[in-house]
């Protein structure tokens, strides 16, 4: 934080001396301390001798770090101790991995501790991140390798040792999830020089016996030294070859092990290993409840809709007697209607002919009154077409004589004729013919053919 910054939170008193220097506070000195200390010094790795341990009521350790030359205030806050496994005591050395800061209420330069572990654990570290780090590029680790669970296992295998309290808490949650559920346990020691070659052993029968469908790997919390067999490259290895899916659960939730990248599936606690592996009677048999609960309801609605068809089918269903009976009765009533409709259309018919024939007489006529009149009108007829065709033929006549004068035949016969050029027409006057032109003269009897030799008008 920078000396504008407590400024603007009114940290500083307002300057009043002439070279009009800022004067600090003592709570803004100590804050810019502890930030310059935080901003500048990463958080690192300190070894010393614990002395002056002390556990408040809070939870939090304080304590001092120190050397044959120096010493530092620490403080481990509760949030932060409750993950280790192991108790500390005065005189013991250890590594802690801390942030400098400062304790602004007392002005106190101090170190705030962010984990803790037994000195010399050091190298036991680095060659866990070195074995890790090369087993991960081989791809040892890699999750497309690793198998699934299986859901309903017929039996269960439990690699630990006998003593274990993890076993006692692994059987006890076998036993409260599926309690008819077979366990075979494969007892090696899981602590101590020689655990890791029977571990390895103890994995490898079960591999070959072959009688599990899952295989819990566990022990219980401990320190980096107590959990070490499990950080064996060697272990890792055979866990990661196993024919049959490895649960591992070893130590608490803050611990890993190289046997817990080499699983197939990692669990926190040997606990968590045993519910990862099992599955749940309770809730199976809620599951089962509702399945059942659901498929009655999927049966009682099937049975309702299939009982609601047959009675639309039975009342659909009728018996052929009945049937019969029902349609003779129609027949009945529908032979019955047709002898009434034909008496009455009959006795309709019968009234219209009977009226039709009243009316016919009444409007036909009396032949015997109207002949004389009939007698006297074609008297009369036959002498008006006698006149017309006497006054016809007389018209017929004129109009022969007349059209006798009008025939060019007659004409022709007194001596005249036509004249016609080549092309057939008429010729009625001088200007319409030429010198030499043939000419085509018709007569009252016959043709004759001339040439033009002279013309005048």
């Amino acid at each position: 934080m920078t000396v504008e910054e407590l400024l603007d939170k009114n940290m500083i008193l307002q300057p009043f001396s002439p070279s009009l220097q800022p004067v600090l506070s003592v709570s803004a000195l100590n804050r810019l301390a502890r930030v310059t200390l935080e901003q500048t010094l990463p958080l690192t790795w300190v070894a010393g001798e614990i002395s002056n341990l002390t556990r408040a009521a809070s939870g939090h350790w304080y304590f001092s770090l120190k050397d044959a030359s120096a010493q530092v205030r620490c403080v481990m806050f509760r949030g932060r101790n409750q993950f280790i496994d192991w108790q500390p005591d005065n005189g013991m050395q250890v590594e802690v991995r801390a942030t400098p800061t400062l304790y602004e209420a007392r002005g106190e330069f101090q170190l705030q501790v962010d984990t803790l572990r037994r000195a010399g654990l050091g190298a036991l570290f680095e060659a866990f991140e070195q074995l890790k780090t090369r087993l991960e590029q081989e791809g040892l680790f890699d999750s497309a390798r690793k198998r699934g669970l299986p859901a309903f296992p017929r039996r269960i295998g439990v690699v630990t040792s006998l003593q274990a309290a993890a076993l006692r808490d692994v059987l006890t949650t076998l036993k409260r999830r599926m309690p008819g559920l077979p366990v075979v346990l494969y007892p090696t020691p899981v602590q101590g020089a020689e655990a890791a070659a029977q571990i390895i052993a103890a994995l490898q029968s079960a591999y070959r016996r072959a009688e599990c469908d899952v295989l819990i790997l566990c022990r219980g919390g401990g320190s980096i030294e107590d959990l070490w067999p499990f950080n064996e490259e060697i272990v890792a290895r055979t866990i990661a070859s196993s024919p049959i899916p490895v649960v591992c659960g070893i130590g608490h939730e803050t611990d890993f092990t190289i046997a817990d990248f080499a699983a197939d599936v990692r669990a926190p606690t040997p606990t968590a290993a045993a519910e990862l592996a099992s599955p749940s009677r309770t809730d199976l048999i809620r599951k089962l409840a509702l399945d059942q609960a659901r498929l009655l309801r999927l049966a009682r609605h099937r049975l309702d809709t299939h009982s609601q068809q047959l009675d639309y089918l039975a009342r659909r269903l009728v018996h052929p007697g009945r049937r019969l009976e029902a349609r003779q009765a129609a027949l009945g009533h529908l032979s019955q209607r047709l002898r009434s409709a034909l008496t009455t259309a009959q006795e309709r018919r019968h009234w219209q002919h009977r009226t039709l024939a009243r009316r016919l007489l009444q409007a036909s006529p009396n032949f015997a009154i109207w002949q004389p009149a009939l007698a006297a009108h074609a008297a009369g007829l036959a002498r008006a077409m006698h006149l017309q065709l006497a006054h016809t033929h007389q018209e017929t006549a004129r109009l022969a004589s007349h059209l006798a004068h009008l025939n060019p035949e007659a004409v022709l016969a007194r001596g005249y004729s036509i004249v016609q050029n080549e092309q057939g027409d008429i010729i009625r006057g001088s200007d319409q013919i030429q010198v030499d032109e043939p000419l085509s003269i018709r007569l009252a009897r016959g043709r004759a053919r001339v040439k033009v030799t002279d013309k005048s008008a």
